[in-house]
């Protein structure tokens, strides 16, 4: 489990260290930053799948995603007395993002090019710096894997470093360049927890989403990002997972309905059983909202749970009626995954923070910069990042 979440210079997010539970929720007025911090723990995601640095270049590079404010805020702007100005910089140019947890931590470090009168590629920003580390905080003596520039060094098991020959491209991330069991077994544990991490944001659920459609219908013990196989994963959850938290979930939010996969020779389709109809209601019939929690069931009870879960606004096109629904099948959810909810509905994230297990994250925005409503009821974690 993840025990700190840090990010530093991406968009409002001028520095945050977040501490991490098993059960997280972020929530804060519109504007706060909520979506900042949703969108830069998917980027860190994706250094582990070699996506970092093209996901940025479609956010316009670094000059759209950096922080847009001053490096440091004077005690006469902070308490109002003179506008906020720019001043000459001081440090480099960088975005970082890392995380840590009891067994490891892992941090990059983004800046821009040098200037290049031959290369086109001026939105792909480099890596100058990759850290994995044992423990929650780093210390030069926890320090396991070290990239600075195009070199990666690893500690061997008798505390030596070794520099590997090949050096890495300033534009690929070491956690997809390099693979070792025996030389870096930590590298491999550390990427393969980031993959398993998994992201759902705004379901579709139009009359052309593919969870409405019949599709072909195989093992699916994992939700697609998009909800496809949403009738292959429910008919899953039904044969190799839990099938009665399946029907406990439709029944607690449908009163008497049970869903119902219809196979037709292979292909799959979503069904809804209801109280006092005479025939299921079919894909195409449901309603946005049904639809939708049928999504949100079929992620929640994966038969696969995986070591981190992001949702981004599950409540969006649901009735308020459903969401303490929701909140006790996230709450089961994070008995065996970390689970982190974005969410601005009052009545969802008010029955999530009864949860024994929850952890209330509250943002707010001053002088542009996203930090804690409430910075003395947050219990700030250790951090230091990664010196150039």
């Amino acid at each position: 489990m993840l025990t700190t979440l840090a990010i530093a210079n991406y968009r409002s997010l001028r520095e945050l260290i977040v501490p991490l539970g098993a059960l997280n929720v972020v929530t804060g007025p519109n504007g706060s930053g909520k979506s900042n911090l949703y969108r830069a723990l998917r980027l860190l995601a994706l250094t582990a799948r070699g996506g970092v640095i093209p996901s940025l270049a479609r956010e316009g590079g670094l000059p759209s995603t950096l922080w847009a404010g001053p490096e440091r805020f004077s005690r006469a702007v902070l308490a109002g007395e003179q506008p906020v100005q720019g001043t000459v910089r001081k440090d480099a140019v960088s975005l970082r993002l890392g995380f840590a947890g009891d067994t490891f931590g892992y941090a990059i470090d983004l800046g821009l090019p040098p200037p290049s009168t031959t290369s086109q590629f001026t939105l792909d920003p480099v890596i100058k710096r990759e850290c994995i580390w044992s423990g929650p905080v780093l210390r030069p003596s926890a320090l396991l894997v070290d990239r600075q520039g195009p070199a990666i060094r690893v500690r061997d098991p008798e505390g030596e470093w070794n520099t590997l020959a090949q050096p890495v491209a300033s534009f690929d991330s070491m956690m997809t360049e390099y693979a070792d069991p025996r030389g870096a077994p930590e590298m491999i544990a550390v990427r393969e927890q980031i993959r398993s991490w998994r992201f759902y944001d705004h379901f579709r659920t139009d009359q052309h989403a593919s969870a409405r459609q019949v599709q072909i219908g195989t093992h699916s013990p994992v939700l697609a990002d998009d909800g496809a196989n949403l009738a292959a994963a429910l008919q899953t959850i039904r044969e190799i997972g839990d099938a009665e938290a399946l029907d406990h979930a439709i029944g607690d939010a449908f009163p008497g309905a049970r869903v119902e996969i219809v196979n037709h020779e292979g292909r799959f389709e979503v069904a809804l059983r209801q109280e006092g109809l005479l025939r299921p209601l079919r894909g195409a019939e449901l309603s946005d909202g049904t639809l939708r929690y049928l999504l949100l069931a079929a992620a929640l009870l994966s038969p696969r749970p995986p070591g981190l879960m992001v949702l981004d606004e599950p409540e969006t096109s649901l009735h308020p009626d459903l969401l303490p629904s929701l909140a006790r099948l996230i709450a089961r959810a994070s008995a065996q995954s970390q689970v982190v909810v974005v969410s601005h509905a009052a009545r969802l994230v008010a029955a999530l923070e009864r949860e024994a297990s929850s952890q209330s994250i509250v943002l707010e925005r001053r002088l542009g910069a996203t930090g804690f409503a409430d910075p003395d009821a947050i219990d700030s974690p250790a951090w230091k990042w990664p010196s150039r």
